[in-house]
């Protein structure tokens, strides 16, 4: 049995938390937490309630930012779970909250992950995490900013 942890709406206050979960990944993703424009993408998704997080009493285990529904695909546009947490069903949890809060059938929601041969992709599990809810490999997308592969993968919503 996993250990899922709450999720809620992120709060202005989540945001040094957020910060702190970026910088665990930034080895895999590129730089974030300098960025100006990631602490604005935060700042908008958590404001416009599209970003939620899951804790515990040691702080953020996981963070979340979703694309607003509109004509087109839905967008998760930004997922990390805590080193400590991964593999609890911290990040399950998380993709399940959007997914029931955020997404009416029928619909598809799309994230970029890492592509097969990016180092990360095994070391991270994201592949295989997103296969395991569902998604499925699309086509290839525009490298990260660190250089690394990147494909779009893509659930359906019925």
């Amino acid at each position: 049995m996993t250990d899922v942890r709450p999720v809620r709406p992120a709060r202005s206050a989540d945001l040094p938390g957020l910060l702190a979960l970026a910088a665990e990944v930034e080895h895999w993703f590129g730089p974030m937490v300098a960025e100006p424009g990631f602490h604005r993408a935060v700042r908008d998704g958590i404001d416009r309630g599209l970003a939620t997080v899951a804790e515990d009493g040691d702080g953020l285990l996981g963070g979340l930012l979703f694309g607003a529904g509109g004509p087109g695909p839905h967008h998760l546009h930004w997922l990390v779970v805590a080193g400590r947490a991964r593999g609890t069903g911290v990040g399950r949890a998380l993709v399940e909250d959007a997914l029931r809060r955020r997404v009416r059938g029928p619909a598809t929601v799309e994230v970029v992950t890492f592509g097969p041969d990016h180092p990360g992709a095994v070391a991270s599990g994201a592949r295989v995490f997103y296969e395991r809810l569902g998604f499925t490999p699309a086509e290839a997308a525009a490298p990260g900013p660190e250089g690394g592969s990147r494909q779009v993968y893509r659930l359906r919503v019925d």
